[in-house]
């Protein structure tokens, strides 16, 4: 948070930095089978009263079906809930030498590339044959267990995998918000948040992923 907070406002957050929490922590599940996955809010936690900040996309609900290149996103905005249906993210990857083990699992990592220029560094593990990971992120040969988009200063890390007993009868998209299509959301927050500067610009990049 306190990167995010100098990038957006350097002189406002050198003035009260001592006073504003350093990180903002969210949970999700991530349910899959061998074709389909749901990523949906898990456990709540308590938000730091030291901070206005609102962290982005904490409410996402992804359903992904990988046969039919699919995803279904109900997207929270401010007072509007978009149902966003699409084909999935195209992201150009690179898996390099690198290892790191996470929630028990020897993981690679790959480095994509999203939107042409949004860098995207994902650590996954071919144990877990799921093509899939964190918000909209696919495209791996295996599951993303961690990853980070400096862009946002964000990153994702399992923190426990349950691999028997998984509550497949979840994995279902949800029906309702405002339906649309990515290009569609696009156009539709651009006009929203043009007066939002730098704000608006990681909210929406936020929104696209």
């Amino acid at each position: 948070m306190h990167a995010l907070y100098k990038e957006l406002e350097p002189e406002w957050f050198e003035r009260i930095k001592d006073r504003l929490p350093q990180n903002s922590k969210t949970y999700f599940d991530f349910i899959a089978d061998s074709t389909r996955s749901i990523y949906k809010p898990g456990r709540e936690v308590t938000t730091d009263t030291r901070s206005w900040f609102q962290p982005f996309a904490n409410k996402n609900t992804i359903y992904t079906d990988y046969s039919r290149n699919i995803s279904i996103s109900q997207k929270p905005i401010y007072e509007e809930t978009f149902l966003v249906e699409d084909s999935l993210l195209n992201i150009k990857w690179k898996i390099t030498p690198d290892t790191r083990d996470i929630a028990g699992f020897e993981c690679r990592k790959a480095v994509g590339i999203l939107f042409d220029t949004v860098a995207v560094f994902a650590f996954y593990t071919d144990e877990l044959m799921i093509s899939g990971g964190p918000e909209g992120i696919h495209g791996l040969p295996g599951m993303i267990l961690g990853m980070g988009i400096p862009r946002l200063h964000a990153t994702w890390f399992a923190t426990k995998v349950q691999v028997i007993d998984v509550p497949v009868s979840r994995i279902q998209p949800e029906k309702k918000g405002k339906k649309l299509n990515r290009k569609e959301m696009l156009q539709t927050l651009n006009k929203a948040l043009k007066d939002w500067d730098s704000w608006g610009k990681k909210m929406i990049l936020a929104t696209q992923i």
